[in-house]
């Protein structure tokens, strides 16, 4: 075996992707023939999990998609869930989405508290089981309540109060949610003397009931910013409540429209007041450090003084409850308890991935004092008394500092909870463009910095207007301060917050996302081989992610591009080699990778990738939303604003599998995006002929561009969205002007009428073929497509495509008379090969797509699969000499083919 140089891991992630469609395609024979012969009783129940091991815990509920195949469920199905044991568990089902017959393909179930301590479910056809408590949701004026039968919560539609209030058994635990944010008007670089703070808070514009029970009810709120007369920073927040649940959650979503040269956040948080009604000895902070650890205390301690007031009163209060009458305590301790500080205000603050410090104070005017510290805090905080109190924490908290927990005026009558998104301790959040341009004014300059470093600059195009950020928090209205390991569990609610999950092989029954995956496979020693390749890359990537520290508020979810071999280091400061931003899809490897396996860590992997990019890496206001940014040094900095990196398709396995409200919004937000072509020409910097975007002949690309419209119509027609009818209209009429063209696929770009939806087929043959058209989703759309349209002609096109990208040249100008030119990425595209093979039953093409992925340019079995820290570079932790490829998300393309290769399963060597 021999090592080969290095490119870029990047191609890493394109090659798994490949892979694991590659094993699907090779040896099914044809398309229709994929779905597993032993299960011909397609209407088979789904078997549910817990994606990880310890069931509901202290979390409010869970809600979970299931798939199902095509017409097996009539649309108005209703579904039943039971336990393993076959007891009856209340469940909340809605539609996710159709296949075009009308039958059920996605279906979303939510469970609440009464799933607990059940490991495994089965979802049938059926009557679902009667709630023993429901959730209420009743609006008022301007106000909703929700009732889960334990707290009940009052929400505003306008105002500045989000969560009016909290109550449990008629006790209030919490008043006035509401959001925060500091500004600073300018960055001295160092000298933060003449900086200016100014406070906003949060003002409703407008309040939605989404859902009201009976086990789920979700609540929309949207508004802005504001100070006096200045209204930004958009919010919108969700509220999920679960019948019988003490909980609820938080989805924060604030995007950025300020000034980044002058509107610098300096804190960004959430914050609710809580009462407190208990004498000062029995109020009680608890925070989390690291696992299990906490901090412990009373406001007003009773332990560790010179005076003993008694075992029973010490041991009542580290347990957090009422201590006994203070007539029973040693009278010298009663008597001189004013002399015995309370203590109000406590602080935990998140700076680095590496390091968070704790500390506390009487209240404001003096001093604080340490009180302990760590590597990694759990995000997570109590206050509150043995009448009450008010349970809070924010999800990544760690992962994307700098984060805070405030505690303030815990002695007075109403303490004060801030959860910081964004610590007003850490540095302002400083969004500037890093480079002043240099001297890159000119197209041709601008092509000559492409040449040297990879980013695409343009003057003005490295803007953080319009990008976005969501967070997750989770509150608990408490009847009296939790015990030990209630805390405990609610904590780990928040880490990892539980879900429940279909298993794979009903995800593969159902051929959902074109039916391009199968289960794990291990049955010969070339699959298994094959399946530790997958296996090594993940793992490469999961712990290159904690050894460069890939987190931060604005980072955590993206992987880098390129490695730099000779400084041990990738490549976070050389341009478009830097944050991936889904180049070449690492998104769909990581989610094809899950849906074959069902592996907890390859989810959650995949969940923080596709919350950072369908955010961070995407516009959502301004002239460019809805595209998103080529990869760069900054997630916004690249002036190439395109749709591959939009591409609803990265956000579908996610939104399918959790019925995730706003990544439903991220994908409809999508359906109108082919109206930025008129804004921005793709490849205006290129063109080599005169072209004016026009509404009725705007230039529009088959691979990238259309890959991404058509995924977001896809998805809006299948959930049946309001621009759903419009959305069909424009997929068919695409499909089949691209199918009318004179080479097809081929073809490359179109002249698209934003008023039709059609393109205008072209007078002349031309080919225009890309090594990039179809590395951001074409593959997966293509395929769904197909299965979905009868159009025979659209399939024939992309069966052309698929057949001649790998063919030699001699046989691609024998087709189209000219050959595709210089090409890249062959064992990518060795997928395209499984896929036509199997189409056609092609066994030539089959022996041909297993070549090209076995020895062709990715990731192949010749290279060292090995990975070797190096010690004593320049890396600040060792790094890996021997990474048996190239290292470059490029190649995760190619070996993600192997995937599809059970289609040709005969030539797959033993």
């Amino acid at each position: 075996m021999s090592s080969v140089p290095r490119r870029s891991l990047l191609k890493a992630a394109a090659v798994a992707g490949a892979a694991a469609q590659f094993s699907w395609a090779l040896g099914r024979g044809d398309a229709r023939a994929a779905a597993p012969a032993e299960t011909p009783a397609a209407d088979r129940p789904a078997t549910v999990t817990w994606l990880e091991p310890g069931g509901l815990g202290a979390a409010a509920g869970s809600t979970f998609g299931v798939a199902w195949p095509k017409g097996v469920h009539p649309g108005d199905r209703t579904f039943a869930l039971t336990t393993a044991e076959g007891a009856p568990v209340p469940v909340q089902t809605w539609t996710t989405a159709r296949w075009p017959d009308g039958s059920l393909k996605w279906t979303a179930h939510a469970v609440g508290p009464e799933s607990a301590g059940a490991e495994r479910f089965t979802l049938a056809p059926g009557t679902p089981a009667a709630a023993g408590t429901s959730v209420s949701v009743t609006e008022s004026g301007r106000r909703i309540t929700i009732d889960t039968g334990t707290v009940r919560a009052v929400v505003r539609k306008d105002g500045g109060k989000l969560v009016e209030s909290v109550t449990r058994d008629g006790v209030k635990i919490a008043t006035d949610g509401r959001l925060v944010l500091l500004r600073q008007s300018d960055l001295d670089d160092g000298d933060q003397g003449n900086a200016k703070w100014e406070r906003f808070d949060g003002e409703i514009s407008g309040a939605t009931v989404e859902q009201s029970g009976p086990v789920r009810a979700v609540v929309r709120i949207d508004g802005n910013h504001r100070k006096g007369s200045r209204s930004w920073l958009p919010f919108s927040v969700r509220l999920y409540f679960y019948a019988g649940s003490e909980s609820f959650r938080m989805v924060h979503t604030i995007t950025y429209d300020g000034d980044h040269t002058k509107d610098f956040i300096r804190g960004l948080g959430v914050r609710f007041t809580v009462p407190m009604r208990d004498a000062a000895y029995d109020r009680h902070v608890r925070i989390a450090g690291e696992g299990a650890g906490f901090l412990t205390e009373a406001v007003q301690g009773v332990t560790g003084l010179r005076r003993d007031p008694g075992a029973a009163v010490r041991a009542a209060q580290v347990k957090g409850e009422k201590l006994p009458d203070p007539a029973t305590w040693d009278q010298r301790v009663t008597t001189r308890m004013q002399y015995v500080p309370t203590w109000g205000d406590y602080t935990l603050a998140q700076l680095s991935a590496d390091g968070f410090g704790l500390r506390k104070r009487t209240k404001p005017g003096h001093g604080w004092i340490a009180a302990g510290g760590g590597r990694r805090a759990s995000g997570f905080g109590y206050v509150g008394g043995v009448s009450g109190g008010l349970s809070f924490g924010l999800r990544d908290f760690w992962q994307k500092h700098p984060a805070q927990l405030d505690i303030r005026g815990a002695a007075g009558d109403e303490a004060e909870v801030t959860l910081w998104l964004w610590s007003p301790e850490a540095q302002p959040m400083d969004l500037r463009f890093y480079h002043d341009g240099m001297g890159q004014d000119t197209y041709a300059e601008q092509l000559e910095g492409l040449n040297i470093t990879y980013e695409d600059h343009e003057p003005g195009f490295g803007t953080p207007y319009g990008i976005a950020r969501t967070s997750e928090l989770m509150f608990w209205a408490n009847a009296a301060t939790p015990a030990a390991a209630s805390l405990v569990a609610q904590a780990e609610a928040v880490r990892t917050p539980p879900q429940l999950a279909a298993a794979p092989e009903d995800l593969v029954r159902a051929r959902v996302f074109g039916g391009l995956f199968s289960p794990v496979d291990r049955s010969t020693p070339a699959k298994a081989k094959i399946e530790d390749h997958l296996d090594f890359l993940f793992s490469y990537y999961k712990d290159q992610a904690e050894q460069r520290r890939w987190y931060g508020f604005w980072d955590y979810g993206d992987i880098m591009h390129t490695y730099d071999e000779d400084r041990h280091q990738w490549r976070y400061d050389v341009g478009g080699y830097a944050w991936d931003n889904s180049e070449l899809s690492p998104d769909l490897w990581l989610w094809y990778a899950y849906l074959r396996s069902g592996r907890a860590d390859v989810f959650r992997f995949a969940e923080a990738m596709t919350r950072h990019t369908g955010e961070v890496d995407v516009y959502h206001l301004g002239r460019w939303a809805g595209l998103g940014t080529r990869h760069g040094v900054q997630h916004f900095a690249d002036s190439a604003k395109q749709q591959r990196i939009s591409t609803a398709v990265y956000r579908r396995p996610y939104y399918f599998l959790t019925a995730d409200e706003r990544v439903g919004d991220l994908m409809h937000d999508q359906v109108d995006s082919d109206e930025t072509f008129l804004v921005l020409d793709p490849i205006r910097k290129i063109r080599t002929e005169p072209y004016t975007p026009d509404r009725h002949a705007l230039s529009v690309g088959f691979g990238t561009d259309w890959s991404g419209l058509a995924a977001a119509w896809l998805t809006e027609w299948e959930r049946g969205g309001p621009k759903a009818a419009k959305a069909e209209a424009r997929l068919r009429s695409t499909m089949e002007t691209i199918a009318a063209q004179p080479n097809g696929f081929v073809q490359g770009t179109g002249l698209y009428d934003l008023d039709t939806g059609r393109f205008a087929v072209a007078p002349q043959p031309v080919v225009g073929v890309s090594h990039l058209s179809a590395m951001f989703g074409l593959v997966e759309m293509c395929a769904e497509l197909i299965d979905l349209v009868d159009m025979p002609a659209f399939k024939s096109a992309w069966l052309d495509y698929c057949r001649y990208f790998n063919a030699s040249k001699t046989e691609q100008a024998a087709r189209y008379g000219q050959n595709f030119g210089t090409l890249l990425l062959f064992q990518g595209h060795s997928r395209q090969d499984a896929y036509a093979a199997a189409q056609l039953n092609d066994t030539q093409l089959a022996q041909r797509a297993w070549a090209r992925f076995d020895k062709s340019d990715g990731y192949t079995a010749a290279m060292v699969w090995d990975k070797t820290p190096v010690r004593g570079s320049a890396a600040l932790e060792p790094g890996y000499e021997h990474l048996w490829i190239s290292t470059n998300t490029t190649a995760l393309f190619g070996l993600a083919a192997i995937q599809n290769l059970a289609l040709v399963g005969d030539h797959l060597p033993k």
